[in-house]
């Protein structure tokens, strides 16, 4: 291991690999009025395989009711009952704790003797590791909290949820991440690097509502350029059935989770199709002067390929001037894919463009370079986590860069015909 990151998402580049020294680690572990769950959960992270001079374990208490008792070398952090607040008991967890990785367990959901290991395997390799492990489930009714976990879920084992199995299966574990693999990532069963979650920042505590904070920061984590990763070897038991087998679990509060969710993650398949979202997944950026009737042009092809970018421009003609989308150029910005021209051009064909702009940045690609016919540049696009994962390690080699034939893409002469454009019957000859 010589290098601190891995292409793309290829965290496969480092099997076999054992961090050598192993890391400290903190165990934070959420807990709201379930003293037996804890008590079980607390008795499984003492039995752990991991040098217990290096783990650290942190309950975060949302409030409890009364007294929370935890062992002896067990730090406790409580916030007062104002509702339901994950996120924000999670962060506090962290501010109490020093570890280089941080592992999140709920109280209720208690990790087999390797649990720290595999877990941490990755993160201490790839500071940009978020993993995943695996949460399977047992009814533990009647069960002496100090039972080993193992054999306590013996014959008491509950069905996992088929979903989650499936896409670990698809995505090879989620080595073919995309930018909907945020939904795989559970907050019972997660951990990341110290270092990353400081720089992206904690979880967003304006979630107090159930479900949805750790789908959140995996997605902004991810936009940030982290490693995603299943690790089915790091196995912790929920007591008691998955979400949807739970009382209180209906469509409406899916409902509420998908709709607080789309204002925060404007990926296609996350976000509305139609409706006005603040973010934008695409930003256009056209540098330079030039005439309205390019500018136009330029714009409605886009638009019509991409109707929730946003088009930067230097100066905004009168023509495009009522456009919320089209704006002044201001400096830096911010998107999961950016795209910088020098000229506008015409966008005659969409499929080729909107699939490179849905790909960008989710396998090993995180740059592309559009070669017009006669070998000139119609722009270059940069995902997010590419200029993310570069301004971190201050090299390239994070993400590999192309420079590619623009297919049904052409730079437009300073006089396209407007008539023909609107009209729909103008060819390539009438605009370039």
């Amino acid at each position: 291991m010589t290098t601190p990151w891995v292409v793309g998402n290829a965290w496969d580049a480092v099997d076999g690999v054992v961090p050598d020294p192993l890391p400290r680690v903190s165990v934070i572990v959420s807990h709201y009025d379930q003293p037996g769950e804890l008590a079980r959960t607390l008795q499984a992270l003492a039995a752990q395989d991991y040098p217990r001079e290096l783990l650290e374990i942190v309950v975060a208490d949302d409030g409890s009711p009364g007294e929370v008792e935890v062992p002896e070398g067990v730090v406790l952090v409580r916030q007062e009952d104002r509702g339901f607040r994950l996120a924000a008991v999670r962060n506090l967890g962290v501010r109490a704790s020093g570890g280089e990785v941080l592992c999140f367990l709920d109280a209720d959901t208690s990790p087999e003797p390797g649990y720290v290991r595999a877990l941490t395997r990755l993160p201490a390799l790839l500071p940009e590791a978020v993993v995943v492990g695996r949460r399977r489930h047992a009814d533990f009714t009647g069960i002496a909290p100090d039972a080993p976990v193992v054999e306590a879920a013996l014959g008491r084992e509950l069905a996992e949820p088929a979903w989650l199995a499936e896409e670990y299966a698809r995505s090879r574990d989620l080595l073919d991440a995309d930018d909907r693999s945020y939904r795989f990532v559970i907050g019972a069963v997660m951990g990341c690097s110290r270092r990353l979650f400081d720089e992206v920042g904690g979880f967003d505590e304006t979630f107090t509502t159930y479900g949805g904070e750790d789908w959140e920061w995996a997605h902004r984590m991810w936009q940030a350029g982290a490693v995603l990763a299943h690790v089915p070897d790091a196995v912790a038991w929920h007591d008691g059935p998955e979400w949807a087998d739970r009382d209180g679990s209906g469509m409406d509060r899916a409902n509420a989770q998908t709709l607080r969710l789309q204002s925060s993650i404007p990926v296609p398949g996350s976000s509305p199709r139609a409706l006005w979202s603040g973010p934008a997944d695409l930003v256009v950026r056209v540098r330079g002067e030039h005439s309205a009737a390019a500018l136009f042009v330029a714009a409605d092809s886009l638009f019509a390929a991409f109707p929730r970018a946003r088009l930067f421009v230097d100066e905004v003609p009168a023509e495009l001037a009522e456009d919320p989308r089209v704006a002044v150029s201001t400096g830096d910005v911010d998107a999961r894919v950016v795209w910088d021209m020098p000229r506008p051009v015409v966008v005659l064909e969409a499929a080729w463009i909107q699939d490179v702009v849905r790909r960008l940045g989710t396998g090993r690609v995180g740059s592309a370079e559009l070669v017009a016919g006669d070998g000139s540049s119609l722009g270059s696009l940069r995902s997010r986590r590419a200029t993310h994962r570069a301004a971190r390690w201050g090299t390239e080699d994070g993400f590999e860069s192309v420079r590619t034939p623009a297919d049904g893409i052409h730079a437009l002469r300073s006089d396209p015909r407007v008539e023909a454009w609107v009209g729909g019957w103008g060819g390539v000859e009438s605009f370039c």
